[in-house]
């Protein structure tokens, strides 16, 4: 393989349209070595970047030297990946996407991180996000909008919006992530790549914790395989289990499912004309593959959910004002207008409200896993509508408008948040502009190894692969 950068463009750029699994097969056969792989990826950040903003912060010379030594020999040895700009590599900065945070070095490294480094995998550098992931969209005061690869004139999704470009534009197979109310999923569905939020208590998150431990981690991806392989890799095993491991899951399998299928969100509101169309056709696909399609609807009260909801996505941003206040600081100058909305709006509420939220995310759990025990997956829209333009859900727009926005466009993933059911995006439909639409399936808490069959053999029917947006590496 050629290996010289000439005239701006990347090295090796076949490596682009190959997965983490093929990547590092080809270190561990001596084709290339784990260098020429950090120093590929490099090259087609440098190339794709301006276009996207995925990127937000780099590390080069530390990855450099990391590959020149001795990397864990794990299934991802030598590939080069990112952290999503909400988490922790030791000595690198981590903004959470905020002014409050724009000089901030991270002490330690989280758990999540590391087991990515032990796998193989080489941290490059820092993904995009919205501030403090408060936001299904990634345009940061801070950081600047990340544009989505097959329109960037679209969001990429949030919260894990600049992980979900990069990998869709081929500037890393893989790219960490995480999942606080869809934050895996919506960017997935948005770029047109594989996410999977696992379930509770499958991957060691240390000590942060969000209120109802509704915050996940995991990755998205460009191949179902290297998804299941770095749960494998990365999943709680031995004394330190919660569940059952998933362990290896390598191919579909024989088991026919019972799918409940529904269009409707919380709410009782349909998505957008083109989301329904391609979620059915995706129901369609499921029962010519054998499976059954049942219509079936949560009997969930969404009004009161939605509200539980918010009581806890706000009382962050109300902590935050709190210690920004008590610094002596103008919140105006280092935190968002949306941040601040959601605090001032968690600052009005009863005092006792974020414990009956958390009271009732309870009874929503024992509501939703009494019904999905008659079934073997859930299949819903991820959004209620394909990726919105740039500017839309901007954390400058007035409060009250953005609020009605996102709960609009939301609405179906933060369910499996607080039940803490593995739930993934998969890429299987696109518009007639040309904007991927993910279709979200879900199973029972501890059951990823039913969703990863199935999608090994969604990823068979309806190959994702190969489809290229406009804005992509080499």
């Amino acid at each position: 393989m050629d290996s010289n950068l000439k005239g701006g463009k990347p090295i090796m750029p076949e490596l682009a349209k190959l997965d983490a699994t093929a990547q590092a097969a080809l270190v561990a056969k001596g084709e290339v070595t784990a260098l020429e792989l950090v120093e590929a990826g490099i090259s087609r950040i440098e190339q794709v970047n301006p276009k996207v903003n995925a990127v937000v912060s780099t590390f080069y010379d530390r990855a450099c030297e990391a590959a020149k030594g001795k990397l864990p020999q794990g299934p991802f040895t030598g590939v080069p990946n990112l952290v999503k700009d909400l988490d922790n590599l030791k000595g690198t900065l981590a903004t959470s996407g905020s002014r409050f945070l724009a000089q901030n070095i991270s002490p330690e490294t989280d758990p999540i991180i590391a087991g990515c480094e032990a796998a193989g995998f080489v941290m490059v550098g820092k993904s995009n996000t919205p501030e403090f992931g408060l936001l299904g969209t990634t345009e940061s005061l801070l950081l600047g909008p990340c544009n989505n690869p097959w329109d960037v004139t679209r969001s990429p999704g949030g919260s894990s919006g600049g992980a979900a470009a990069a990998v869709a534009s081929g500037m890393v197979p893989v790219a960490h992530a995480t999942d606080g109310g869809g934050s895996i999923r919506i960017p997935a569905s948005c770029c047109g790549v594989f996410g999977l939020k696992p379930s509770r208590g499958r991957i060691e998150l240390g000590e942060r914790q969000l209120p109802g431990d509704i915050g996940f981690q995991h990755c998205v991806s460009r191949s179902v395989r290297d998804s299941a392989t770095l749960l494998d890799a990365t999943e709680r095993k031995g004394a330190a289990a919660v569940l059952p491991p998933v362990g290896k899951v390598e191919g579909p399998a024989k088991k026919r499912l019972k799918i409940a299928f529904a269009t409707m969100d919380y709410k009782g509101k349909e998505p957008a004309p083109d989301v329904k169309a391609a979620i059915e056709d995706v129901a369609k696909l499921c029962a010519s593959l054998g499976h059954e399609i049942v219509p079936a609807r949560n009997p969930l009260d969404g009004e009161a959910f939605e509200n539980a909801f918010l009581a806890a996505w706000a009382s962050g941003p109300a902590e935050l004002l709190g210690l920004v206040t008590q610094m002596g600081l103008k919140p105006e100058d280092v935190l968002e207008p949306w941040t601040l909305g959601l605090a001032e709006l968690y600052n009005r509420m009863p005092k006792d409200t974020l414990a009956k939220s958390l009271g009732h995310f309870e009874k929503v759990t024992a509501e939703t896993l009494a019904f999905m025990a008659d079934y073997d997956v859930w299949l819903t829209p991820v959004l209620a509508a394909a990726p919105p333009k740039t500017g839309e859900q901007a954390p400058t727009v007035p409060f009250d408008t953005l609020y009605e926005r996102v709960f609009n466009y939301v609405s179906y993933t933060p369910l499996h948040n607080v039940v803490g059911t593995p739930a993934m995006s998969v890429p299987l439909s696109w518009n007639a502009e040309g904007l991927p639409i993910g279709s979200q399936f879900a199973a029972l808490p501890g059951q990823e190894r039913v969703l990863l069959e199935l999608a090994f053999e969604l990823e068979q029917a309806r190959p994702w692969a190969e489809k290229y947006p406009p804005v992509f590496a080499g």
